[in-house]
């Protein structure tokens, strides 16, 4: 303890106490990845009411289950609160609930983010952050430190990965778009709606769907919409958008900017301009993260996250705060903008192309 001398012994310990808790914060992730395997968050939520750990067991359906094993994983994710215990007098054992967090695991579909979960804890994905400091302190990415090549190549000679990645990436954008359609409305759009780097078309379906009065243009690489689905009035298109992006009234473009430099992204919204020329109600829709650094909402630790995950993946990819966005619209022509919050990770930049 000579170390700490003159030191406040109470603070140095609640640094210790914080320490630990980082360090054993990997194991968070790994139990909901178990939790999700023994399909907990559907027992739980399928049983009318509190459920003991009795029942959970027998909810897995595992003749090799290993009781004692399942109480410390309950005890670790009611601590972590990941589920809630709640006690009643009649009954010996604790009972186990969902809480607003373990709802988010519930195997629904338009409502769960354990697709993400698998994505995240996938071993070749993970294996990425092991190379964060050769990262940092040599240069280049996480991708090309493990595996040799960018991540873009790495994903496309890894079909399962691939996969993986998809849905996870899918899941975070229906959560997305169904707090920007809460909030935001499409109805003064006349035209075409060009979605660019639209993936395999979910976004401008949910809006086309929405707002039928709009024709819906999904575009991205060939090889990336050769596998897209067909969906009413959304017309799929392949290209390049650092050459050229087919004409439309207004542009939608969500969470591709974070990928690229800045003089990348000056790049691409000035193809946005082109496509959009004299048009004076048109407007690129950017459905991306805006960095508040200090700030204490919710998201921002994610937000903050996602730019260390950014950095490391992309040679220059980066999230930006108003600050930083502002700079490469003026750049790119744009002087006149505004930011709309959602309940998400994202927020929307309205952009004005006049």
């Amino acid at each position: 303890m000579s170390t700490f001398i003159g030191e406040d012994i109470s603070a140095m310990f609640q640094g210790l106490a914080k320490c630990f808790h980082h360090i054993y914060a990997s194991l968070d992730i790994v139990a909901i990845r178990c939790a999700l395997e023994l399909h907990i968050p559907d027992v739980i939520n399928n049983h009318d009411g509190p459920i003991t750990l009795s029942q959970i067991a027998r909810g897995i359906n595992s003749s090799s289950l290993n009781f004692d094993g399942l109480s410390h994983l309950m005890m670790f994710l009611v601590k972590r609160q990941i589920f809630d215990q709640v006690h009643q007098p009649e009954i010996e054992e604790p009972l186990y609930t969902l809480n607003p967090c373990s709802k988010w695991l519930i195997q629904n579909p338009k409502t769960t983010i354990a697709p993400y979960v698998m994505m995240v804890t996938n071993s070749s994905l993970r294996l990425l952050l092991e190379n964060l400091s050769k990262c940092i302190a040599e240069g280049g990415t996480t991708a090309m430190k493990a595996f040799g090549v960018d991540f873009w190549s790495f994903l496309s000679v890894n079909p399962h990965v691939n996969d993986i990645f998809n849905e996870g990436m899918a899941c975070g954008t229906r959560i997305t778009m169904d707090a920007l359609m809460s909030k935001y409305r499409f109805d003064g759009l006349k035209g075409t709606l060009v979605d660019v780097g639209g993936g395999l078309g979910a976004a401008i379906n949910d809006i086309v769907t929405a707002y039928p009065h709009i024709k819906g243009i999904n575009f991205d690489l060939p090889q990336v919409i050769s596998t897209a689905p067909t969906y009413v009035g959304v017309t799929h298109v392949g290209g390049d958008m650092f050459k050229a992006i087919p004409p439309a009234d207004s542009i939608f473009m969500k969470s591709v900017l974070h990928d690229w430099s800045d003089s990348d992204c000056v790049q691409i919204l000035k193809k946005c301009r082109d496509s959009i020329p004299g048009k004076k109600t048109g407007k690129i829709i950017i459905v991306d993260t805006i960095l508040h650094r200090g700030g204490d909402d919710v998201f921002e630790y994610t937000r903050i996250a996602h730019d260390l995950m950014m950095f490391s993946l992309f040679e220059n990819g980066k999230e930006r705060t108003e600050v930083e966005w502002k700079k490469i619209l003026n750049e790119a022509g744009f002087y006149r903008y505004n930011v709309i919050q959602i309940p998400a990770i994202e927020s929307i930049i309205e952009v004005y192309s006049d």
